[in-house]
Order: structure tokens, then C-alpha cells, then sequence
């Protein structure tokens, strides 16, 4: 009874890759490697979303400015102007 009990405790620890697991985690320089990688990765990802982000919203806003409309017009072509000035 207690060595099917083991054998099934050795059994999960083997589908779970405990082994593995624990290599992983005694390697310190793999993971200071894998974590700097994971922070440059999600700069990029940071980067490249505010960047689409930020040019919709000034596609956006130069549509609104097209339109003429009578309070919103000037103000957004006034901050078009302004952002596309501070990009040149």
C-alpha cells in the first residue's frame, strides 16, 4: 500500500516534470536570462502598442478636424498642428 503510494507520488512528480523544474529554478543565471529577456520583449511590446495607439489617435483626431465641425474643428487642428509639429 505505501509503495503504490509512492510510486504513484514518483509517478506525478515525473509527469509534472519536477526534475526539470528544479534545475530551472537552481540555475540562477538562466533566469536572470529568461527575466531580462521577459523585460526586453515587453518593452517592445510596450513600445509598438503606444506607437499604433498613438498614431490611430492622431489619424483620429485629423479626421475630426477635417470635418469642420464648429467647436471641435479648431481645437483638434490646433492639437494636430501641435503633435505633428513636436514629430518634425
Amino acid at each position: 500500500m505505501l509503495d503504490e503510494r509512492i510510486e504513484r507520488i514518483i509517478d506525478a512528480a515525473e509527469r509534472m516534470k519536477l526534475a526539470e523544474y528544479v534545475r530551472y529554478q537552481s540555475d540562477r543565471k538562466r533566469r536572470l536570462w529568461d527575466a531580462f529577456l521577459e523585460g526586453v520583449l515587453r518593452g517592445l511590446g510596450f513600445m509598438v502598442g503606444f506607437s499604433m495607439l498613438g498614431a490611430l489617435v492622431i489619424y483620429l483626431l485629423q479626421s475630426l478636424a477635417l470635418q469642420n465641425l464648429p467647436l471641435i474643428g479648431d481645437y483638434v487642428a490646433k492639437v494636430v498642428m501641435l503633435v505633428e509639429s513636436r514629430i518634425h
